[in-house]
C-alpha cells in the first residue's frame, strides 16, 4: 500500500484508509452490523497496508470490533475519532454537547481499547449556528485540553462546507480535514456541493501549502456516481477514477471508501 507523508505532523499515512459508516450488516435491510465479517474486514485491511481508519459509524457494534483487530498493533494504525458522533443509544446520534461528547469519546476508547486518539475531530460542522454551539459549548476547548495532555495527538475537523473549514484553518489548531471531494460535488451537483468551483479548489490548495492533510469522504457521492441512473454525468464512474479524482487534489493524503 502506497503511503504520503503528512506535511504538517510527518505521519505516512495509507493513500486509502476505511470508512466506517457503512459496515456489512447480517441480512438485507437490517441494522445489524455483521460484527464477525467486520472484525475480518479490520484484520484484511491492516495486513494489507490500510493504516487509516475514520470512526465515524452507523453503529455502535464496530469500535470493539476494532478494539479486537487491533489488539498488539495499536501502532500501525491511526484512529479519525469525532467530538461529536454520540453511540449511547447503539446507534450514530450528532451531538454539540459537552458532558454527552465526553461520554461518547470515553464510551469509544474503551471500545477500542486504546489511551489515545490519533486525530480527535470537530464533529460535522456545516452551519455557522452549528459551530457556533460547539464553540460556546466548550467542546473544542475540550479537545485542546486533551491535546495538551496528550490524549489526543492531532486536531481535525470534518465538513461539506469550504467556508467553516477556512474559518477553524484561521485559527492555525488543524492538522486533517476531513472533506467531501467527488467531481459531482466539485462541479456544482449534488446536496453537498457546497461552494463554487474556484472556493473549494482554493481551500484544498490552501490546506496543502498550511500541511493541513485532507482526509476524503464521500468519493463515490454515497454510491451514487458508481450507477449510471443516479450519477449526475448520466454515465457510472469506476471506483478507481473516483479514487483517483480525489487523490490528485491538493492537500489529500488518504481516501476513505465507505465499507459494505
Amino acid at each position: 500500500m502506497e503511503q504520503r507523508k503528512m506535511k504538517g505532523t510527518e505521519e505516512m499515512v495509507s493513500l486509502l484508509g476505511l470508512g466506517c459508516m457503512r459496515f456489512p450488516h447480517e441480512t438485507p435491510g437490517s441494522d445489524d452490523i455483521d460484527v464477525e465479517k467486520a472484525e475480518k474486514m479490520i484484520d484484511y485491511a491492516i495486513k494489507h497496508g490500510v493504516n487509516y481508519f475514520d470512526m465515524a459509524s452507523s453503529d455502535a457494534a464496530p469500535f470493539p470490533a476494532f478494539g479486537r483487530a487491533i489488539r498488539g498493533r495499536r501502532e500501525k494504525v491511526y484512529f479519525q475519532i469525532h467530538f461529536g458522533a454520540d453511540y449511547h443509544t447503539g446507534k450514530y446520534g450528532w451531538t454539540t454537547k459537552l458532558e454527552t461528547i465526553k461520554r461518547s469519546v470515553d464510551w469509544q476508547l474503551k471500545a477500542l481499547k486504546t489511551d489515545y486518539i490519533d486525530f480527535g475531530f470537530i464533529h460535522c460542522i456545516d452551519e455557522p449556528s452549528d459551530l457556533k454551539k460547539y464553540l460556546e459549548g466548550g467542546a473544542l476547548e475540550h479537545i485542546q485540553e486533551l491535546k495538551k495532555q496528550g490524549v489526543v495527538r492531532h486536531i481535525g475537523l470534518s465538513s461539506h462546507t469550504p467556508a467553516i473549514v477556512n474559518r477553524l484553518l484561521d485559527t492555525g489548531i488543524l492538522d486533517m480535514v476531513m472533506f467531501s471531494i467527488n467531481p459531482a460535488y466539485d462541479y456544482r451537483q449534488g446536496d453537498y456541493a457546497i461552494g463554487s468551483v474556484d472556493e473549494r479548489m482554493a481551500m484544498y490548495r490552501r490546506c496543502e501549502a498550511e500541511g493541513v492533510g485532507i482526509s476524503v469522504m464521500k468519493a463515490f457521492g454515497g454510491g451514487q456516481l458508481l450507477n449510471a441512473k443516479t450519477s449526475p454525468f448520466k454515465r457510472a464512474l469506476t471506483e478507481y477514477q473516483c479514487i483517483q479524482y480525489a487523490l490528485d487534489k491538493p492537500g489529500v493524503v488518504t481516501v476513505l471508501p465507505g465499507i459494505r
